[in-house]
């Protein structure tokens, strides 16, 4: 993207996100484009010479000196020029500043213009999971799974808009008054919601989870308490045996962080179609095919939902069909997909307990349309999905697998489930919870498909003594 788009999309671009210029405007008309943007900046300091005055008119004047054609992706190249024009300026101007303050405005033109403004120092703080902007005076930030809030402000609500639609922009989507919300993401995948008036009563709402540049390890879980390494190596065996997992837990509970971590477990030659709204899925294989939902275009048409992409790549040779998430119709599809042959698919669905997300299943595919009899789709769901992986963040703000459950089958009307693995809690010391993920005992009805697939597990990862057969 060159440097005129993105400070296009930076600095006043269109409301609608539509991403700027068209590229086929000359020279000329861009510059004073670009010119144009620059003069109206809106400046709504209190005070002459303050440091928002000081800053707009800084920023205008290295706006109008850079290149505009320049390369934006070519990011340490870009900042060595704004540096040499920022210098320059101070110098012109006889702008006399101490060390911090100039490094301190320095970042934050850069920001504009590189980066997201206000965010990219929180963007680019490891530690922080999520960011959450509630107009441009309250931004929070969650940390250690524990929510706070930073110094950290827009100078007004067009500013706010001015990073939303920085985010949006290059994805092709919109967000105005007639689409006052829109999921994206960022370009290292962190998922990004986006809410605006007169949705919105507080300002512009942007929620930001964040992705770990360097993707979580299963050994990180284990170390951190979240599941143990007996429940990773039972799930390991499910997944190399094909079985059909769904992964349910609330908000945030971390259910695309263990459906990456599951995902890494499918064999390098097979092949994996990812169905998601926003790409959030980062699969270490060769042979994967990311598909991603699209809203309706500014006429109401051209959207394609997740319930078509789900029917379409059931004609793309999927060995493997894994859904970011479940919310609506595409279920039944899912499960019809399950049942045909594609064993192995995996997905997730927001739920508080294993029986809970059976019943979300339930009501999910009669969201589809169909009239199809309660019992029909018990028997759907009994067959299509073998094992259900719930997921919970504790009052410590920890992420814990919580429950393994099987599905075992039908009893009359009723979804049989047996419990393999369980979360006991025994205490909370120094308000962190105490636990541990244990064993039922219980041997699942599936092991005979693990065994048939070469895999032997240990009856202690079941809690079963060496000596006792089963």
């Amino acid at each position: 993207m060159s440097l005129l788009k993105r400070i296009e999309q930076g600095q006043g671009g269109s409301p609608s996100g539509g991403g700027g210029s068209s590229g086929q405007e000359g020279e000329g008309s861009r510059l004073s484009a670009l010119q144009s943007r620059r003069v109206n900046a809106p400046i709504t300091s209190p005070q002459a010479g303050s440091y928002f005055d000081l800053k707009t008119r800084v920023q205008n004047k290295l706006l109008s000196e850079l290149d505009p054609t320049m390369d934006i992706t070519r990011t340490e190249e870009v900042r060595r020029t704004i540096q040499d024009l920022f210098e320059q300026i101070l110098a012109e101007e006889n702008i006399v500043l101490s060390r911090p303050e100039r490094a301190r405005l320095f970042e934050q033109i850069a920001a504009e213009i590189l980066g997201f403004g206000p965010l990219q120092p929180l963007l680019e703080d490891d530690t922080i999971t999520e960011i959450m902007v509630n107009g441009p005076k309250n931004v929070y930030i969650e940390r250690k799974g524990k929510l706070h809030r930073v110094p950290v402000t827009f100078e007004n609500n067009d500013h706010v808009m001015r990073v939303i639609d920085r985010i949006v922009a290059p994805l092709g989507r919109r967000i105005d008054e007639s689409s006052p919300y829109v999921d994206a993401r960022l370009p290292d995948g962190s998922r990004v919601n986006a809410v605006i008036p007169p949705i919105s009563l507080v300002g512009p709402t942007l929620t930001i989870r964040k992705f770990s540049k360097n993707p979580i390890t299963i050994e990180q879980l284990i170390q951190f308490g979240s599941i143990t390494p007996e429940a990773v190596q039972f799930l390991k065996a499910c997944v190399e045996a094909r079985l059909n997992i769904l992964i349910s837990g609330g908000t945030g509970s971390g259910k695309t962080t263990l459906l990456n971590i599951l995902s890494g477990f499918i064999p390098n030659d097979e092949r994996i179609i990812t169905i998601e709204n926003a790409a959030e899925l980062q699969l270490r294989q060769e042979h994967v095919v990311t598909l991603e939902s699209r809203p309706p275009n500014i006429e109401g048409r051209g959207e394609i939902t997740i319930r078509d992409l789900v029917i379409n790549s059931l004609r793309m040779r999927p060995e493997r069909i894994i859904v970011g998430e479940c919310r609506g119709g595409e279920t039944l599809d899912m499960l019809q997909a399950m049942n045909t042959g594609h064993d192995g698919s995996m997905t997730t669905a927001h739920a508080n307990s294993p029986r809970d997300a059976l019943s979300r299943v339930e009501t999910m595919c009669l969201m589809a349309g169909m009239d199809l009899p309660i019992r029909a789709i018990r028997e759907q769901t009994a067959s299509a999905i073998d094992l259900i992986c719930h997921q919970e963040r504790m009052r410590d703000g920890t992420r814990k697998v919580t429950h393994i459950t099987e599905v075992s089958g039908m009893e009359g009307d009723v979804i049989t489930m047996t419990d393999i693995f369980v979360f006991e809690q025994t205490g909370v010391e120094a308000g962190k919870v105490v636990g541990r993920l244990r064993p039922t005992g219980l041997r699942p009805k599936f092991m005979d498909k693990i065994e048939a697939a070469g895999i032997n597990l240990p009856p202690s990862i079941f809690g079963i003594g060496e000596r006792r057969r089963y």
